[in-house]
């Protein structure tokens, strides 16, 4: 345990109604019902707590001032250490007790957390991830500043999940690496989304305080396709094709999120226009837009070039306006 005058940050002279205010401030501010998944604020809660029922109970902040007790409670004896005899403080597993001022903790709670819509002995919120409820006193007595939170949780861990279009389109199971080196196996839901954050319960960072673990958030991120660029709900490819086959047309093999098929060309395809497959963009809600390329034979060709002389000089024809 810390100093409890550093604790609450107050002085030595520190008067009891600083000491007072300086505990109102710091148990509204790290209270579990307003931090119910940041462990750290409930280490702090309890400290806070403690800190309050020793400076609050003139005998013991005397005592300690003198220093005849330790920040714990726990009595100074030369040659047995800060713990005693067996560590036995006197205010070992007691409840928060009331100082000469008339203030105990539990009183300075009950004013300001039926905001929190809660109760202040026994009658704490249910926690919406463990089901159990929650004593704001548990842990405030000189057990040490971390009591309190011995139950709490592990800290979450963010991890980032680069998928393909195919793996979100087919809710595919895709491998990710923990920051631990550990690989998992992760489900991706239905109609999974860019910045989509799927938990993974019990896969975050260990509690220090022998509670269960954090849970590990992936971040899902589409990665770059080679074969496919998204447009909202439509999905686009492109197709290459030969020269002779969009000119007298063809069946080719096109892509999709479902594995290829095929597609029909028509006799002197428009290759301007996007051939549309209906239904077949990302999760079916949109369409896949096929964009027809028209690739040269490679190193040139001499015939080829001079059914281009012959066309430019006698069948010439504007696709530029």
């Amino acid at each position: 345990m810390r100093d409890p005058y550093t604790v609450l940050g107050v002085s030595r002279a520190a008067s009891e109604k600083d000491i007072k205010s300086a505990y109102r401030k710091l148990a509204k501010k790290y209270h579990p019902d307003q931090n119910p998944d940041d462990p750290s604020a409930h280490n702090k809660f309890a400290e806070a707590t403690h800190a309050y029922d020793l400076l609050s109970n003139t005998e013991k902040r005397a005592q300690f001032d003198r220093g005849e007790i330790d920040a714990d409670g726990n009595p100074r004896f030369a040659g047995f250490g800060n713990g005693g005899f067996g560590g036995g403080g006197t205010n070992r597993g007691a409840r928060p007790g009331a100082g000469a001022g008339g203030f105990s903790a539990e009183d300075i709670l009950k004013e300001f957390m039926s905001g929190f819509g809660g109760q202040p002995r026994g009658g704490g919120r249910t926690s919406s991830a463990g089901g159990a409820q929650w004593d704001p006193f548990a842990g405030a007595t000189a057990g040490g500043a971390g009591a309190g939170a011995r139950s709490g949780k592990g800290e979450d861990i963010v991890v980032n999940a680069t998928i393909s279009f195919e793996d979100a389109h087919k809710a595919a199971s895709v491998p990710v690496r923990m920051p631990s080196g550990k690989v998992l196996s992760v489900k991706l839901p239905e109609k999974v989304e860019e910045g989509q954050q799927i938990r993974l319960k019990g896969q975050g960072s260990p509690s220090p305080y022998g509670g269960e673990p954090g849970d590990a958030l992936v971040t899902v991120r589409f990665e770059k396709s080679k074969t496919f660029r998204r447009d909202g709900k439509d999905i686009r490819t492109d197709v290459p094709v030969t020269l002779y086959e969009a000119v007298l047309g063809a069946k080719v093999r096109v892509p999709t999120l479902d594995g290829s098929v095929e597609l029909n060309l028509p006799p002197g395809v428009d290759t301007s226009k996007a051939l549309r497959l209906k239904g077949k963009g990302l999760y079916g809600d949109g369409d896949l837009y096929v964009n027809v390329r028209v690739v040269l034979p490679p190193g040139g060709d001499p015939d080829l070039e001079a059914l281009a002389r012959f066309m430019r000089d006698q069948k010439p024809y504007s696709v530029r306006d």
